[in-house]
C-alpha cells in the first residue's frame, strides 16, 4: 500500500517525478536562450527603426512612439492571422512574448481558433478572453491613478 498523498495512479510524488522526467524531451537551453535573444532583439530593433522613421517624417517623440507601437501591433496581428507568428514563436520562444507584439498575438490567437463560430460570438468574444483581464485591470489602475493625482492636486 502506498503512503497517503499518492499523486497519480498509486504513485508517490517521487515516482511520478521520475516518470515525467523520463518522458520529457531534453531542453536545449543554449538554443532557447539564443533564439529568444535574437528574436526579441530583432523585434525591439524593428520598433526602434520605426520610431526613428516616424520621427524623421516629422512626428514628435510621443507621436512617433505611438505610431511605432501601433505598427508593431498591426504587423503582429497580421502575422498571427496568416499563421506566421507561430513559426516565429517556435524559434524565438519567450523573445516573442516580451515586446508589445506578444500582446497582439495573445489577443488574436484565441479569436482565430473560434472564427468559425461567427464574428460576434466567435471572433469578437474570444479576442478578449486572454487580453480582457489586462484591459480591465489596466483601465481600473489608470482610473485609480488619475483619482489619486486629482486628489493630490486639491491639496
Amino acid at each position: 500500500m502506498r503512503a497517503k498523498g499518492s499523486l497519480y495512479m498509486g504513485m508517490t510524488p517521487e515516482e511520478y517525478k521520475k516518470l515525467a522526467e523520463k518522458a520529457s524531451p531534453p531542453t536545449d537551453s543554449l538554443r532557447n536562450l539564443t533564439g529568444a535573444f535574437l528574436t526579441g532583439g530583432a523585434i525591439c530593433a524593428l520598433g526602434q527603426g520605426l520610431l526613428e522613421l516616424y520621427g524623421s517624417l516629422g512626428l514628435g517623440k510621443a507621436e512617433a512612439g505611438a505610431a511605432a507601437s501601433v505598427t508593431l501591433v498591426f504587423v503582429s496581428a497580421l502575422l498571427t492571422g496568416l499563421g506566421l507568428y507561430d513559426r516565429l514563436a517556435k524559434f524565438g520562444g519567450a523573445g516573442t512574448l516580451v515586446p508589445i507584439t506578444g500582446f497582439a498575438n495573445a489577443m488574436v490567437s484565441p479569436a482565430m481558433e473560434f472564427k468559425s463560430e461567427g464574428l460576434v460570438l466567435g471572433l469578437g468574444a474570444k479576442m478578449f478572453s486572454i487580453a480582457g483581464p489586462v484591459l480591465v485591470y489596466g483601465t481600473a489602475a489608470s482610473a485609480l491613478y488619475g483619482a489619486v493625482l486629482w486628489a493630490l492636486s486639491l491639496v
